[in-house]
């Protein structure tokens, strides 16, 4: 006998949200799941195959009985959100970050455990198999004795991009921690993949993290940052994860090894491998599940979780260090450009692309560098 299709509900189906509406959708014409519903303050352009609409989340959660929910909401409604849904019975997509505070992602971790449903965080890098390519290059012994794992960020952001929401490039908003910015919302997934990458999923596996967090916008969260994450086996991970660029680039996790370096571009599932005397990487393409998809194949086969809550708890540490951490150090405007394209009014460190670079090959912030922005902030708590 055929099982009848999942009950998928989606909370948040504008902005990011419309990539979880894309992909149920996708999901819909295989005919593994319903979108039974829609949840969001702005009502759907269009009509989406039937699915009840709603206003607020917690009714439709409520209302309909629901296999699986998507939250696609703002960081400060995660948990209640989440309770409430596990509490009805269903299993959650959460969209990354999964929590605003390392207390609540341990009660999350503990309500999907009581409950017996499954959390899964939209980290969607983590879905892709060169995840594991990269684990199996390295334990090989493709780069020689690993040195040091890096995520390099360098995208560019307007200053109405800091304006599209109350909560963008906040820390807190009406006493509720937010903690927006660059290394715990849009860059995000470079902490969280290079921390995969180098085999770092608990909250045990983070001795220490230092932060070296700057501003150039008028926020109250860091939009130029770098940071050194201690992990507990002795190896580190440096990032340098910035919106104030010049244009966008590719960001990418690096692994250097004593004989060679692997970098992987992991918005596009590129693996590439440089050895010294090569003037040609080898490159290798990888396949990606999506997470959604996968989240269904775990609820009707009992597949493995590509991204179970538990698993981002290394993560988390990091999103703690910025919460507890000093506020983002502004940075003089005799170091930055302001710009004016089609996009909007933006703002450039200069030459933050070379910094960057140095800091994931280095293995040293900003500051510790020496970069003009960051020499005259205070010591990161």
């Amino acid at each position: 006998m055929t099982e009848a299709p999942l009950r998928v509900g989606i909370a948040g189906i504008h902005g990011h949200g419309a990539s979880h509406v894309a992909a149920a959708l996708d999901l819909v014409r295989a005919g593994s799941i319903e979108l039974a519903a829609v949840a969001d303050p702005r009502p759907p352009e269009a009509d989406i195959d039937g699915a009840a609409a709603y206003r607020d989340a917690l009714e439709m959660i409520g209302r309909e009985s629901l296999d699986i929910v998507v939250l696609s909401t703002p960081m400060h409604t995660h948990l209640p959100l989440a309770h409430a849904a596990l509490r009805a019975g269903a299993h959650v997509l959460l969209e990354k970050p999964p929590t605003p505070t390392l207390a609540d992602f341990e009660r999350l971790v503990a309500a999907s455990a009581e409950t017996r449903r499954a959390v899964q965080i939209g980290f969607q890098s983590l879905g892709s198999s060169a995840i594991a390519a990269v684990r199996d290059l390295v334990a090989s012994g493709a780069v020689g004795e690993p040195l040091g794992y890096g995520a390099l960020g360098t995208w560019a952001r307007t200053e109405q991009y800091w304006r599209r929401a109350p909560w963008a490039g906040r820390r807190t908003l009406e006493g509720l921690p937010v903690v927006d910015g660059a290394v715990t919302n849009p860059l995000a997934h470079g902490v969280a993949t290079s921390l995969a990458v180098a085999g770092a999923t608990s909250t045990t596996d983070v001795s220490d993290v230092h932060l070296d967090l700057h501003r150039a916008n008028d926020i109250e969260a860091d939009d130029t940052s770098s940071l050194v994450i201690d992990l507990a086996e002795g190896r580190r991970v440096a990032g340098a994860l910035s919106l104030t660029a010049g244009a966008r680039s590719e960001p990418c996790v690096i692994v250097r090894g004593s004989e060679a370096t692997l970098v992987l571009w992991y918005t596009q599932d590129l693996v590439q491998l440089f050895r010294p005397g090569s003037a040609v990487p080898a490159t290798t393409s990888h396949a990606r599940t999506g997470l959604l998809e996968n989240l269904v194949d775990h609820v009707r086969r009992g597949d493995r979780l590509l991204v179970p809550v538990a698993a981002t708890g290394a993560f988390m540490r990091v999103l703690e260090a910025v919460r507890t951490g000093a506020p983002a150090h502004p940075i003089d405007p005799r170091f930055f450009d302001r710009v004016t394209d089609a996009d909007g009014d933006r703002r450039v460190v200069r030459d933050l692309e070379a910094w960057s670079e140095r800091v994931v090959l280095e293995g040293r912030t900003f500051r510790e560098l020496g970069a003009p922005w960051a020499v005259d902030a205070a010591p990161a708590a």
